[in-house]
């Protein structure tokens, strides 16, 4: 459901205060002068201070898994599909960088029960992504060793533009963005189509190297003493 003008002007508001103050130095009052509210017109459409950090939440995390969704629709070709996913998702945190830190970074002052519904949202964006890199992978363009952790990397890569990006020389939105989808291709080590097919791992899952044993070891050096001994 839409937020009505008068309910938008406060998300906005909220946005603005926290960004600037946190969610434990904005009061509502600063939210509602922001508005050009009065304090009293908050609690109308939010019960609480944290009611409205979860609105916003809901907000950020909708909007942009819809622009996520609609760059992974966007190609049948996984290189390209990729290419699109990361581009679209770094520019949805330039363009709405004081909402993405908001989202990121006040987590942690939501209840318990709110955060477990913005947790659920985040696997979606997880499942969204696994499934991009996958489909590379089986069709024989990437190459990854480990497809849920590649994807968690691509994700934090949009993520925190949010954190540092700032315009200015040699920083515009659509050049950093397509630095990103560029570096994203690098992970995933993709390969050209029509390239020789890469490698497929059929559970692309990170796994630790097996360590050699000591008696393995142990054999191998005794056997280089014999060898040394007999010349």
């Amino acid at each position: 459901m839409e937020p009505s003008a008068a309910q938008q002007r406060l998300l906005d508001a909220a946005v603005d205060a926290f960004a600037e103050s946190g969610f434990g130095g904005t009061s509502t009052r600063d939210i509602a002068t922001r508005a050009g509210r009065s304090p009293a017109a908050v609690y109308i459409h939010h019960e609480s201070k944290e009611e409205l950090l979860f609105a916003v939440s809901i907000q950020g995390h909708i909007d942009s898994m819809e622009c996520l969704r609609q760059a992974a629709a966007s190609s049948n070709d996984p290189a390209e599909r990729l290419h699109g996913m990361v581009y679209a998702y770094s520019r949805w945190h330039m363009v709405n960088a004081k909402l993405g830190r908001v989202v990121q970074y006040e987590f942690h002052a939501l209840t318990a029960e709110h955060r477990q519904e913005i947790l659920a949202l985040r696997r979606q964006f997880q499942k969204v992504m696994v499934e991009a890199v996958l489909d590379g992978v089986h069709a024989g363009r990437f190459s990854v060793d480990d497809a849920a952790g590649t994807a968690r990397a691509l994700l934090s890569l949009c993520i925190d533009l949010a954190r540092w990006f700032e315009p200015g020389p040699g920083r515009k939105v659509g050049v950093v963005a397509d630095l990103n989808a560029d570096l994203a291709l690098r992970i995933v080590n993709a390969r050209p189509s029509g390239a020789p097919r890469a490698a497929q791992n059929r559970n692309p899952v990170k796994r630790p190297a097996k360590a050699s044993s000591r008696r393995g070891g142990a054999a191998a050096k005794a056997t280089v003493q014999r060898e040394g001994t007999s010349k």
